[in-house]
């Protein structure tokens, strides 16, 4: 499955006039978004069933026109049907970063519709292939109790090291990184502002160790800005994780038009016919 690619990405003469060449890649950790993250998990959200909303916070001078209104922050809130569990897009405000890069997905979850907290949330920057963070959103849509732990970590590593992923020889149940060491999913203590329920980070200290989570990234070069990265606060179930995990490590190729620069040479690409 490989072809050369124009790294001006030609135009395709079988397709509309303008639009870019399609091809079928791999692996699908380094193929990127395709610059459609959005429309790829809305589409997704929708399909199952969740509502959507834009949320808009702005200022207004009076008798100022609502064109010319100062736009301060903008989500699109999407929710499921039971409203236990939620999405926001909020890559417009970049609310915060993760491995210096913009969230663009943030998900969440609660046990008790009377509670208007969340119990975890989990976060996805720009870059992170829109087939995963489906596979997430499918695995959380079907969980009859979004904030249950019932399995344990291990079954995050197991569903990598199905899909030729390397063990970590200290942590063989922590951490896994793909075979040309790009990627890695490893559990350990989150970055700052991941929210949680858990009432540990309350009362955390300077020096303590906070609750665990999963974190994963591809780092194309060694000290060099990531691709991508995701975190998941310490509630969030592994086996929801684990679909995650099994779906980005998936040796299935993926359809792509625009392919990310800082990994374009370590794809394999096949021209979709």
């Amino acid at each position: 499955m490989e072809a050369p690619l124009n790294p001006e990405f030609p135009l395709d003469a079988s397709s509309p006039a303008g639009s870019l060449a399609a091809y079928w890649v791999g692996p699908r950790h380094l193929a990127g978004d395709d610059g459609c993250l959005y429309d790829a998990v809305a589409d997704t959200l929708t399909g199952l069933g969740w509502s959507s909303l834009a949320i808009i916070r702005g200022r207004r001078e009076p008798d100022q026109a609502e064109e010319d209104r100062q736009v301060l922050r903008s989500t699109v809130l999407h929710i499921s049907p039971d409203t236990l569990r939620w999405a926001q897009w909020t890559l417009p405000d970049e609310p915060f970063h993760l491995g210096d890069l913009p969230i663009a997905w943030q998900f969440s979850a609660r046990a008790d519709t009377r509670s208007p907290l969340a119990g975890w949330s989990a976060y996805f920057t720009f870059g992170v292939p829109g087939e995963a963070v489906s596979d997430f959103a499918h695995a959380l849509d079907a969980h009859d109790a979004p904030t249950v732990v019932r399995t344990g970590p291990e079954c995050v590593i197991d569903a990598v090291a199905a899909h030729g992923w390397y063990r970590d020889a200290d942590q063989p149940n922590a951490q896994a990184a793909d075979p040309t060491f790009t990627a890695c999913v490893s559990l350990g203590e989150v970055p700052p502002l991941i929210q949680d329920a858990d009432p540990r980070v309350l009362t955390l200290q300077p020096d303590d160790e906070g609750p665990l989570g999963w974190q994963a990234w591809v780092e194309p070069v060694m000290g060099a800005p990531c691709l991508w990265a995701a975190s998941f606060s310490a509630s969030v179930p592994h086996d929801i994780i684990a679909a995650f995990a099994h779906s980005l490590s998936s040796t299935a190729p993926v359809l792509r038009r625009v392919l990310p620069d800082s990994t374009r040479d370590r794809l394999l690409q096949a021209p979709a016919s």
